[in-house]
């Protein structure tokens, strides 16, 4: 299993590559920008994209998406409670930044409980609203990329449209603090955690 860290754009938001060893096939989670360096990785890793998957609908995970859609062809997939966030520049706040991204519908909307397979990787679908009304975070054998749910010492905004502090705070402990203290968390910015640090030294929870 190959798993890459990318901070792209202005905001640093993480995008990650995902890439089954086996097969050569991946996943990119939240290209935000930078379409030239997520490609380049793609292409030094020798993998081959089968797969655009949003956590959520936001300007600075979803800035690349056309691009990378357009190299690739691989299908764009979000929750469906964000799904509209990707052709609409004020629900996606690009407007908010002096920009007007609007792309194509998705080709998969997500639910609770889906699963994705990148060649001989299972990632499942853990649907965690509060940031937005459909963030989502995807669980990985013992990884979980969260996002702009949970963050190493810290949780994501709720001050959006459509977000809720009580919303994002049940989604956490209810989804994610159940995992196994050991799962690493790999979240929208910032550093790495695990499950068993935030549960231990997280101020919000």
């Amino acid at each position: 299993m190959i798993i890459e860290e990318l901070p792209v754009g202005n905001l640093e938001a993480n995008c990650y590559i995902i890439g089954c060893s086996e097969t050569g096939e991946s996943a990119v989670i939240d290209p935000g920008d930078e379409v030239e360096r997520i490609l380049e990785r793609l292409s030094q890793q020798g993998l081959k994209n089968t797969a655009i998957i949003l956590t959520h609908g936001h300007a600075d995970h979803i800035g690349a998406v056309g691009q990378l859609k357009k190299a690739t062809n691989a299908p764009v997939m979000i929750h469906s409670q964000d799904g509209t966030m990707l052709t609409n520049p004020a629900l996606n706040l690009s407007s908010w930044l002096g920009e007007q991204l609007a792309f194509k519908p998705a080709d998969r909307l997500l639910e609770d409980g889906d699963q994705i397979q990148i060649g001989n990787l299972i990632l499942d679908v853990i649907h965690t609203p509060g940031h937005t009304p459909g963030g989502i975070c995807l669980k990985l054998g013992g990884q979980v990329f969260t996002g702009d749910t949970l963050f190493a010492q810290s949780i994501g905004r709720s001050d959006f449209p459509g977000g809720s502090q009580a919303t994002l705070i049940s989604s956490i402990k209810k989804k994610l603090m159940t995992l196994p203290d050991e799962t690493a968390v790999y979240p929208g910015h910032g550093p790495s955690s695990t499950i068993g640090q935030e549960k231990r030294s997280n101020p919000f929870l």
